[in-house]
This record gives structure tokens, sequence and C-alpha cells, in this order.
């Protein structure tokens, strides 16, 4: 074999050193009977995430708020060629998830899950739909990082909420 066959192309190379750069997020859903779905994004160990020795939980949405942001959720997920489909209490099912669409859903997810009035979720995930790339990683890196992320989410609630 001569050394041209062993060496990769450099597409090949290219490829895999853009995926090396970036973190790996899936996306995971659970069914919890009567029609009702639990999804979660979840992070996954990778070269651009050396601290992730397994894989993390990043944020989860079921009941109520995720019924009310439904289809901006299935529009997103469309995007990235998910399919939801009808699970039976206990059946889980998982899909990989781009960075941006990672982030957005796990921003929304986290701001979300505590909130009650429907107005005000709406108005959030309005909010939040109308970020860019860089202010959704912003707030997700404060809310999970952060000593305090309930502050950091509250303040977020607030400043997108107030009309």
């Amino acid at each position: 074999m001569n050394m041209a066959q062993r060496q990769p192309t450099a597409a090949a190379a290219a490829s895999n050193a853009s995926t090396a750069n970036h973190p790996v997020f899936e996306l995971r859903m659970k069914g919890l009977g009567n029609g009702e779905l639990e999804l979660s994004i979840w992070q996954l160990p990778s070269p651009a995430t050396p601290r992730l020795k397994e894989p993390e939980r990043t944020a989860a949405l079921w009941g109520r708020s995720l019924r009310l942001i439904e289809n901006r959720v299935l529009k997103r997920l469309r995007g990235q060629g998910v399919k939801l489909r009808d699970l039976r209490k206990g059946e889980t099912q998982r899909a990989s998830l781009n960075e941006d669409v990672a982030l957005t859903l796990a921003l929304l997810f986290r701001v979300l899950a505590p909130m009650r009035s429907i107005d005000r979720i709406r108005a959030v995930a309005e909010g939040i739909d109308n970020m860019t790339r860089e202010e959704a990683g912003y707030w997700l890196g404060m809310a999970v990082h952060r000593s305090h992320p309930r502050r950091v989410l509250a303040a977020l609630r607030v400043l997108l909420a107030v009309p």
C-alpha cells in the first residue's frame, strides 16, 4: 500500500476537522402516556467539549408548556429532518441536532419550564425565536454555567415578556 492510499483526502480531513470543532447535541423524546411527550436536549462528549465524559442533559420540557409551543418546536425539528412519532409510555426516540437548533431549543426549554402564564409563555417564546445564534448562546451559557442560573433565567423572562 503506498502513502497516497493511507492518507485521507483533503476534503475528508476538512470534514473531520469541522465536526471536531463543534459540540454534539442530541434530542431525546420520551413517551409519557396519554399522547404526552418529554423532549430533552443532551450534549454529548466530543473533542470540542473535553470536559464532558458522559452525556449531559442541557434542558427538558413536557406537559402544558410544551403543548403551547409545540408548533414552534416542530417547525425547527422539521428543518433538521426530525419527525416526532407517537410514543407509548416509556418508549424513547433519539435524533441528532445541529448546534444552532440545539442552543435555541435548550434555551427555550429552560426559560419556559417553570412558567404558567400563557401570554407570557408566548411572548418569551417569540423573543427567543427572534434571537440571533450568538444571543441564544450567550443566554444559555449564562443559564448553564453561572452559580445562580435561576436569576439569569428570571432576568431573561422579564426582558422578553415586558411589552
